[in-house]
C-alpha cells in the first residue's frame, strides 16, 4: 500500500450512458484507510460511477484524480493500483478455485499469490473444485478472492455481499477492515447493510438529472434545445 499522503478523489463527475444523462456533480475525497458507500435505487448510476472510477468508462464531465493527477493521464498505472469486482461473477466453469487465483495474480503481473486467501473466505476445502460445481454464494466468494490475490490500494466493489450468507458477509467485512487498516481504500456500491465504520455515504439519487433537463436533452437530439445546460 502507498499510505502516506495518498489521495483518491472525484471532482464534479458526470455520466451519460446511451445518450441519456445519468448523474452529475459527484464529488468525494478518500485518504489511506478511507471508505465510501454508494446508495441509491437501480438506475441511479452506482455501477456506472464505479466503472468510471476504475477507468473503464470516461466521465461526461469532471475528473477522477489520484494524488491530484487526472486518472486519464496515467490509465495503466491506475488499473494496476485498483481491483474492481462487479456484481457479475468472473468464474470460468473449467478452472478450479486455485486456478482462478493463479490466473488473477498473473493478470496483475504476479507469479505468486498471497497466503491464506482461501481461508479468509472459507474456500480451502474447495481449492480443487471446478467453477461449474460451485454454488452462487461460493462463486461470489471466489470472485472476492481477486481482492486478496495481489496487493492494490483501491478496491471498487459492486454489490459485494450479493448471494452471501451472514457468515460469509461477516468474513467480507473482516477482509475490508484489514484492507483499510493497512492503508487501503474502498468504494462499495450496495443495497445491503455493510459494516464500514467511518465511511462516507453518497446517495446517487440526489445526483440524478431532473426530468425537465432529461426532456431538454431528448429535444436536443432533434435540435430543439440546449443540451449543455445539464
Amino acid at each position: 500500500m502507498d499510505g502516506g499522503g495518498t489521495s483518491f478523489e472525484a471532482r464534479e463527475v458526470a455520466c451519460i450512458r446511451g445518450e441519456r444523462p445519468v448523474f452529475r456533480d459527484v464529488s468525494f475525497a478518500l485518504g489511506p484507510g478511507g471508505a465510501l458507500i454508494l446508495r441509491g435505487p437501480n438506475g441511479s448510476g452506482k455501477s456506472s460511477l464505479l466503472r468510471i472510477l476504475a477507468g473503464f468508462l470516461r466521465p461526461a464531465g469532471g475528473m477522477v484524480a489520484w494524488n491530484g493527477e487526472n486518472m486519464r493521464e496515467t490509465p495503466e498505472a491506475h488499473r494496476a493500483r485498483c481491483h474492481y469486482v462487479g456484481h457479475l461473477e468472473a468464474v470460468k466453469p473449467a478452472l478450479t478455485v486455485s486456478e482462478h487465483l493463479a490466473f488473477w495474480a498473473a493478470a496483475k503481473g504476479f507469479a505468486k499469490i498471497g497466503e491464506n486467501i482461501l481461508a479468509a473466505l472459507d474456500l480451502e476445502e474447495l481449492a480443487d473444485v471446478p467453477g461449474r460445481f460451485l454454488s452462487a454464494g461460493q462463486k461470489r466468494r471466489l470472485s472476492l478472492t481477486r481482492l486478496l490475490a495481489t496487493p492494490a490500494d483501491l478496491w471498487l466493489m459492486d454489490e459485494p455481499s450479493i448471494t452471501l450468507d451472514s457468515n460469509s458477509a461477516a468474513r467480507l467485512e473482516t477482509v475490508l477492515a484489514q484492507h483499510r487498516a493497512g492503508g487501503g481504500m474502498a468504494v462499495v456500491a450496495t443495497h445491503a447493510d455493510i459494516a464500514l465504520p467511518g465511511a462516507e455515504t453518497i446517495d446517487m439519487a440526489r445526483h440524478g438529472v431532473p426530468i425537465d433537463v432529461l426532456l431538454g436533452a431528448q429535444r436536443e437530439a432533434t435540435g430543439e434545445s440546449d443540451y449543455g445546460q445539464w
